[in-house]
């Protein structure tokens, strides 16, 4: 196989693992606010008698025509957030859509932070890694370096990067995540294969680990980490090369203060397993990078092109496919927050080992939420939840606004 041929296979890995982790960013909508009045009776302490969790929307600003949503997720009453969807177009060297998202509480003692994903590449062949490494156009989230495992990166890069100063203090695999991953991977190894690919392989590994940092404060860790290797025939030796590409596809940091471990774990378990991805908003922009990559493969390019007509024009199509779809959400009651898409349930798996998931049912229908709480309360609009451990704890009498239900644990 020519050089040229595994380098441009590599490229397309990038967009295609991309769609498979289309996930968290852009600029916000904020978080909504409640109706009702300031608790009239009782002692009960928000953040210690009962947490009020609100559902945040997180929104692409900059892949269609109007800000689209991508995501919601439930974060404390009164956190700040920041983020943004990040697109790399065709041509850039580093093709398909990333996120970042951070939230915080009021006085910055808790966060949460959902990394950008990076990917890197590496090859068997000494004579291809030296080109590649020449012509690699430099980017933020793409470079060029040997595979990693989830607990090789976090004890490296990771820790170099974006945890400075942190000390890890334990490290556990998490085989929920794993498999999550792996039912993913298989239909990214058939499009490949479709390509051309005579042999791939998915390797993926996913780690949860305790740090200190050093102002004190401790911290949560959540890696997510796919390899793939994809054999290639060396048609000037007769033999095969490897090629590799690695993904750090989850990176989650969530900071709290020293000794509040078990409320740390409850919330965080709230965060994780209350993440939506709108289904509207995902299909266009897979749909979008899986007609680049078919485009390119059929038309055989030698070498990597800025952004053309034909390339615009697939992208006005699923602009113009996403924003009919996103316009029917509200009609459809907002009923795909009800349900975890596959790609969700990897945060889910992630919370497994932290604290369990219940099942709650209240107007809007079925809500997974954590399960280090006893009780659950919402006003049935999908987007406000109380959680408690108090079972004397009412929010309709304490904030007297009888909208607040308590909701029912189903299967």
């Amino acid at each position: 196989m020519k050089p040229i041929h595994s380098f441009l296979l590599s490229i397309s890995m990038a967009s295609l693992l991309s769609c498979n982790n289309a996930a968290q960013q852009p600029h916000t909508s904020g978080i909504p606010a409640v109706t009702g009045s300031e608790p009239g009776s009782g002692n009960f302490r928000e953040g210690v008698d009962y947490q009020l969790f609100e559902r945040a929307r997180i929104l692409d600003r900059k892949g269609f025509a109007e800000p689209a949503e991508a995501y919601s997720l439930l974060l404390p009453k009164g956190w700040k957030q920041e983020g943004e969807i990040i697109w790399n177009g065709p041509g850039s060297g580093c093709d398909g859509t990333n996120q970042w998202i951070k939230a915080s509480s009021p006085d910055g003692k808790y966060s949460i932070e959902f990394l950008p994903m990076l990917l890197w590449g590496w090859s068997s062949n000494a004579e291809l890694r030296q080109m590649q490494q020449q012509t690699a156009v430099p980017s933020r989230y793409c470079s060029y370096a040997e595979p990693l495992t989830a607990e090789q990166y976090l004890r490296g890069d990771f820790l170099q990067n974006d945890l400075r100063g942190a000390s890890i203090m334990a490290v556990s695999s998490n085989d929920g995540v794993i498999t999550e991953m792996s039912q993913s991977n298989d239909k990214a190894r058939r499009e490949l294969m479709s390509y051309g690919a005579s042999d791939v392989q998915f390797r993926a590994t996913a780690i949860r680990a305790s740090v200190s940092f050093p102002d004190g404060s401790e911290g949560i860790v959540l890696c997510g980490m796919n390899n793939v290797e994809t054999t290639i025939p060396n048609m000037y030796t007769g033999s095969y090369d490897q090629s590799y590409t690695s993904q750090a596809q989850q990176r989650i940091v969530f900071r709290f203060p020293k000794g509040q471990q078990e409320q740390a774990d409850k919330m965080l378990s709230v965060i994780l397993s209350g993440f939506r991805t709108n289904p509207s908003w995902r299909d266009a922009v897979n749909g979008f990078w899986k007609d680049v990559r078919e485009k390119k493969q059929v038309a055989h390019i030698g070498r990597i092109r800025m952004m053309d007509a034909q390339t615009r024009a697939i992208g006005d199509a699923a602009i113009r496919q996403g924003n009919e779809r996103l316009a029917q959400m509200d009609v459809q009651m907002r009923n795909w927050e009800e349900r975890q898409q596959s790609q969700d349930r990897i945060h889910t798996e992630f919370i497994k080992t932290i604290r369990g998931v219940e099942n709650y049912q209240d107007a809007s229908g079925k809500v997974e939420l954590s399960g280090g709480y006893n009780h659950a309360w919402s006003r049935g609009d999908g987007g406000s939840f109380i959680l408690t451990n108090n079972s004397t704890f009412d929010p309709s009498s304490v904030f007297q606004d009888q909208e607040w239900k308590e909701m029912k644990k189903v299967d």
